[in-house]
């Protein structure tokens, strides 16, 4: 089972997998859009379209791995009706989690997972390991800027944003605010401190700031006060998980390698999004490569 995806996600990735008439295996995009998180279906195929534009870019051929199908829902009253849908090659697929929000927990792991599945025999598992660290920065990213609108919307004024953010810190870092992160493991101030964070602290912050985001939300906080004291009691919550399960807490994990340093590898490294043959075929499978030896 590939580790970059919880298991429970990837297992039903692979349990909702089909085969059609040409013996490859495709996925239901209706099947799909509930694993991805997407509750409404003209959201969702507004993500696909972008994915077959993707497609085309890339060079391959769309219609190999998208291809327009109905199906049949059941009704209320028993009865069933016709609805869209399409069949999806598994490179569909990881164009769709490309394409899709990062923001939504679900599309974040399909990232990763499909990001260092695709490429996986072509990286070496330093390189496997850069990629996951890059999305993991990238997701980071996105749920700071996430967390800071939620922040506003419960009251935190943009002077205190500093204050609201280090109180996060303070949670999972045993009392530490950003500042004291940085000089106790000697990180140059110059260095954004997400920058110097290894894969496992990244998603140990990303949790801390997701929870935090739906916590504001859910219980509908209207204060500055009362949205500081929340986001550094999810850290608190957080960095006892931590423990409870015997991981390392995050001020003892020394700092990695700048980000940058890594996306430079990264890029050097990157290989084409040229498809072998088997899975250049697609939805068509071995019949295509037939067809091309005729």
């Amino acid at each position: 089972m590939p580790k970059n995806l919880p298991t429970a996600v990837a297992q039903s990735f692979e349990d909702i997998k089909q085969t059609n008439e040409h013996g490859a295996e495709y996925w239901s995009a209706r099947d799909l859009q509930n694993l991805l998180g997407y509750s409404q279906w003209r959201r969702f195929e507004d993500v696909i379209k972008r994915a077959i534009t993707s497609c085309k870019e890339s060079g391959n051929e769309p219609s190999n791995h998208f291809a327009d199908a109905g199906k049949m829902v059941g009704l209320g009253s028993g009865s069933k009706r016709d609805v869209d849908d399409y069949h999806l090659s598994r490179f569909a697929c990881y164009l769709i989690a490309q394409n899709g929000n990062p923001q939504k927990s679900e599309i974040a792991y399909a990232q990763r997972y499909f990001a260092i599945q695709t490429r996986k025999q072509e990286l070496s598992e330093q390189l496997a390991a850069d990629l996951e660290r890059l999305e993991l920065r990238k997701q980071t990213a996105e749920e700071f800027k996430a967390l800071s609108g939620a922040a506003q919307q419960a009251g935190v004024q943009n002077r205190m944003f500093g204050v609201f953010h280090d109180a996060g810190y303070k949670g999972l870092y045993g009392g530490m605010g950003k500042a004291d992160i940085q000089a106790y493991k000697k990180i140059p101030d110059k260095h954004q401190l997400m920058d110097r964070m290894n894969a496992t602290e990244l998603a140990a912050n990303q949790f801390r700031m997701t929870q935090t985001r739906d916590k504001l939300a859910r219980d509908a906080i209207n204060n500055q006060q009362h949205a500081i004291k929340t986001h550094e009691q999810v850290g608190k919550e957080v960095r006892e998980a931590i423990k409870r399960i015997g991981g390392t807490l995050p001020e003892h994990i020394p700092p990695a390698e700048h980000i940058k340093d890594v996306e430079k590898r990264v890029k050097q490294s990157t290989p084409k999004m040229e498809l072998d043959q088997r899975d250049a075929g697609g939805l068509l499978g071995e019949s295509t490569n037939s067809e091309q030896h005729q």
